[in-house]
């Protein structure tokens, strides 16, 4: 057998499709966004002498200007029955030369594989389902493992959230927090338009806002395009879009607070009520006041916020989620993860990936511990992966190039 960088794209997404744990970062969709990163999405493959596939992936490459070699990075690794010591052996020896002859440095995989199961605090449950064999096969293998990183330090995240949406609908939600599907309730009374439409100006003005808040930096309006483009083609995408009325709002806000006072001055509220009644009160004034900036404003309503989930035939994933004032005051996140997780159940797919947490609930770096108890809140399974590897292939450039690299951004950079 031999490894092959020429298969069409019909082939790779017979193959991608009929691999049982494909991934979108494996889907040919994915290589052509990586374009606009100024990544070559190479689609490779393992072939017999009849052209029969037996395993493949998407490659992107990268160019090393000063050195002219290339390093490649395979994201959530091989299109692969991993089992299959024989067929991975066999791959990694042909891909060893296809590299050689290519010029490269190395070659790095990331696989979506349970490293091993964990508690909630991210420590080993001692049990049999793990992958600790196949770590130890990549390793013979010739495979160098970046560790066992805890935070976000690599190129995807090491752990993450997986909710069964195959489970009934009344199971997955017992499994969520309370509070959480106390946010959800209230959200329904703001009477949320919940589609799957999508205008990337409005994703990009929204993700933007997202940006300049949280202090980082979006891909660009051309990226989220093409994303668009490539994944709304194949219908490999699910988009959560929430639109907000206000006038609407105001009315029944209004006409909730006009029945309150109506009744106190009449007499039918019982005064035993009354702490209840001026937290209603409270509520009430409060949205007239959020949404009287907007009046008349918005007769057709203003689309707060938009979630992108991007698919396979058997799993889903949130990727991206763009998001103004409003959808935060009308809990219209909290609804539109909500709605994710159910539009997952009823495609009937294996699961809804949270696309990563941190391996320690408890880091005080940053916002992360807040982002994964937000995340633990929604009731997946707290998952760990196997980590990357790196099949190296020049050993001397493999340790001078990220030397070689940031040499490469200061030259860049003075000759702006």
């Amino acid at each position: 057998m031999h490894i092959v960088d020429n298969i069409s794209k019909e082939e790779y997404q017979n193959f991608f499709e009929k691999c049982p744990y494909n991934h979108f970062l494996q889907s040919y969709e994915w290589g052509e966004v990586a374009k606009e990163r100024k990544q070559t999405p190479i689609y490779l493959a393992l072939v017999d002498d009849n052209n029969k596939i037996h395993a493949a992936c998407l490659a992107m490459r990268k160019h090393v200007p000063i050195i002219n070699k290339y390093y490649y990075y395979s994201p959530r690794g091989i299109l692969i029955d991993y089992n299959n010591h024989e067929l991975l052996e066999e791959f990694t020896i042909c891909l060893k030369d296809y590299l050689k002859k290519n010029n490269a440095i190395y070659f790095k995989i990331d696989p979506a594989l349970i490293y091993e199961d964990i508690d909630t605090e991210g420590k080993p449950i001692i049990n049999d389902n793990n992958n600790y064999e196949l770590y130890n096969y990549l390793l013979k293998l010739g495979y160098k493992h970046h560790g066992f990183n805890k935070l976000f330090e690599n190129n995807q995240p090491r752990y993450t959230f997986r909710i069964d949406t195959m489970q009934p609908f009344e199971t997955i939600e017992s499994n969520m927090n309370k509070s959480f599907l106390k946010t959800v309730k209230r959200s329904e009374y703001y009477d949320l338009e919940i589609t799957n439409d999508y205008n990337n100006d409005t994703f990009y003005e929204l993700m933007q806002n997202v940006a300049n808040k949280d202090s980082f930096t979006s891909n660009s309006k051309k990226m989220y395009e093409l994303f668009d483009s490539c994944f709304s083609k194949e219908k490999h995408v699910e988009y959560i879009t929430i639109k907000i009325y206000p006038d609407k709002i105001l009315e029944k806000s209004q006409n909730e607070l006009n029945n309150i006072q109506e009744g106190i001055k009449n007499g039918s509220i019982n005064n035993k009520r009354m702490a209840d009644t001026n937290n209603l009160i409270a509520r009430y004034q409060k949205d007239i006041d959020t949404f009287t900036p907007y009046k008349d404003k918005y007769p057709d309503g203003i689309v707060s916020l938009i979630l992108i989930c991007p698919k396979t035939s058997n799993s889903m994933w949130t990727l991206y989620i763009g998001n103004n004032e409003l959808a935060t005051y009308t809990f219209a996140v909290n609804r539109a993860y909500f709605e994710a997780i159910k539009r997952a159940h009823e495609l009937k797919l294996n699961f809804l990936d949270l696309f990563g947490t941190v391996g320690d609930p408890n880091t005080t770096k940053d916002n992360y511990a807040g982002i994964h108890e937000y995340k633990r809140k929604m009731g997946g399974t707290y998952t760990e992966f196997i980590g990357e590897f790196d099949l190296i292939i020049n050993k001397f450039w493999y340790k001078v190039l990220p030397t070689i690299i940031n040499l490469y951004r200061k030259i860049k950079k003075s000759h702006k």
